[in-house]
């Protein structure tokens, strides 16, 4: 057993000296994600607040999206529990999803490099290099779960107790540590890792569909999900340590299950016979857009239904939409414009918020072509008549394209089920909600466009896009209740931007934005036609 793991040691001190970097910003942007928003909860709070996000926090689809809570009378309510309800699910989610790609990527994608055969030519055991990968990440959460429970401590915020912050900390760890073993396992068991991140996000986003149901129809049924072992601890309100050990035995399991499925299988080989392809390929795959097609088809088609479902949450709580504005004054800051009715003022702030997550689809198209050029798909291709410009347009094209149809999907989804849940009271129609979603077009046109220059003249640059992208969002999301400066506020692309159906369609700033776009897709173009591809056998 010793040999086995031998010399794990060294191998975690190694990484993590190389991955310091991405522990450092991994830390500090999940932990203040998840602890930061406490000054912002404080100004919902005041006022008739908790009670309006209590009884808005009781609908159902809000209940499938962030989970339950204890509370049963609006009047308890506290900012120790709105806070919790609204963000500890969420968080959880982000550290499960964040502890799967680290461990296959240091452990199965290394092995189908041929690096963690470079390593074990060494004298490193068979399995130091799960062991370490395991502790690393483990390691990681332990000290994100410190950070979250210490920043949210020092704001001293009335309710947002000691116990219950690290407690608040120690869950989204926790929920950080389980995501890892789950991958864990499924490193063992696919055939690639490609296949064990797909398998593993599949589970997680199946335990979070699962929970959806069971928090509606039964909780308890929920405490027999792992997920549920995360939020239904309660921070603030019933400080339940217990679920964190159930937790912590599935964790030992999994890890226990893994090591002996990878003590006994061949290395490169998985549990799972990989899946034979045609042996002839189509016809679509002999030209570029076929290609591209094929390569993003995966993803697209995954946002675009996870955009109709977002689109339908936000659309079912139209019914309840009068009794939501009128329960609170921070909320009517929120949503509620003069002169125009509650329902057009919902809409133009939602879909101002829900395009932010649109553009994330052609961001990562775009990125996807740096992608395969630097894992060297792209190599043989070059050396033939296909030119670099056939390339970059027909991503920026397909980036586009997805970009269209992520916005026709969110603004039907919505539409369709406000209209449908708000009947004979409705006050829009589906084209007003085409309308607003597709006004904020030259916003999904300018991120895709920010990629595109990134691609051209720095590509390893093209995930700060992301950065920006999340600044924008959250500058959008609390402009309404946070009074920042008109200049801060423009720094958000969508700030300048008209929120219609409250605001008129303003031609001049739509045109504007989309030449600007244009322009930079043509500089990034200029770029990438010129740089240094990267090349290989």
């Amino acid at each position: 057993m010793k040999e086995k793991f031998m010399r794990w040691d060294i191998l975690f001190l190694q990484y993590l000296k190389r991955d310091w970097k991405k522990i450092i910003f991994w830390i500090i942007g999940l932990g203040l994600f998840s602890a930061g928003f406490v000054p912002a909860f404080e100004e919902i709070a005041k006022g008739q607040g908790l009670i309006g996000m209590y009884e808005t926090m009781q609908n159902p689809a809000m209940t499938s999206m962030v989970g339950p809570t204890p509370i049963k009378i609006a009047t308890h309510y506290t900012l120790g529990a709105m806070y919790t309800h609204t963000m500890l699910l969420f968080c959880g989610l982000f550290a499960m999803i964040m502890s799967v790609l680290h461990i296959v990527g240091h452990t199965r994608k290394e092995e189908d490099l041929g690096l963690l055969e470079l390593i074990r030519s060494f004298q490193i055991g068979r399995q130091a290099n799960s062991l370490a990968s395991m502790i690393e990440t483990i390691f990681i959460n332990v000290l994100l779960a410190l950070f979250i429970g210490g920043v949210m401590t020092i704001f001293g915020a009335d309710t947002i107790s000691a116990k219950g912050s690290f407690l608040f900390g120690t869950s989204i760890g926790m929920a950080g540590i389980m995501g890892a073993a789950i991958a864990l396992v499924m490193a063992q068991i696919m055939p690639s890792s490609s296949g064990a991140t797909g398998s593993s996000l599949g589970i997680v986003g199946l335990l979070y569909i699962l929970r959806a149901g069971t928090d509606i129809s039964n909780i308890d049924l929920s405490m027999i999900n792992p997920m549920g072992w995360t939020y239904l601890t309660y921070p603030f309100t019933e400080n339940h340590w217990l679920p964190l050990g159930y937790g912590f035995i599935f964790c030992l399991i999994l890890v226990v299950i893994a090591f002996a499925l990878e003590g006994a299988r061949d290395m490169g080989a998985g549990y799972l016979p990989e899946r034979e392809g045609r042996a002839n390929a189509k016809k679509s795959l002999l030209s570029v857009p076929g290609l591209f097609i094929k390569i993003n088809k995966g993803v697209m088609i995954a946002w675009l239904i996870a955009f109709v479902i977002l689109g339908a949450a936000y659309g079912s709580i139209y019914g309840d939409m009068q009794s939501f504005i009128e329960s609170s004054d921070i909320v009517q800051q929120m949503f509620t414009q003069s002169g125009v009715s509650i329902e057009e003022s919902f809409t133009g702030t939602i879909m101002m918020v829900m395009m932010g997550l649109v553009s994330i689809l052609p961001i990562v198209i775009v990125n996807k072509l740096f992608a395969v050029e630097s894992r060297l798909y792209l190599s043989q291709l070059h050396a033939t008549k296909v030119t670099r410009g056939q390339f970059y347009w027909t991503s920026i094209g397909l980036a586009i394209f997805a970009g269209l149809l992520g916005t026709l999907f969110v603004a039907g989804g919505l539409g369709g089920t406000a209209i449908s849940v708000m009947s004979d009271s409705a006050t829009m129609e589906m084209i007003d909600f085409l309308a607003a979603g597709f006004n904020f077009l030259p916003a999904v046109l300018f991120f895709t466009a920010l990629a595109a220059l990134t691609l051209g003249w720095a590509p390893r640059l093209g995930k700060l896009i992301y950065v920006y992208l999340g600044y924008s969002f959250i500058l959008n999301y609390f402009s309404g209740i946070l009074d920042l400066p008109d200049w801060f506020l423009k720094t958000a692309i969508k700030s300048w931007i008209p929120r219609m159906p409250m605001e008129d369609f303003d031609a001049s700033i739509f045109i504007t934005i989309t030449a600007i776009s244009i322009a930079l897709m043509i500089i990034g173009y200029l770029g990438y036609k010129r740089r240094d591809m990267m090349e290989g056998a």
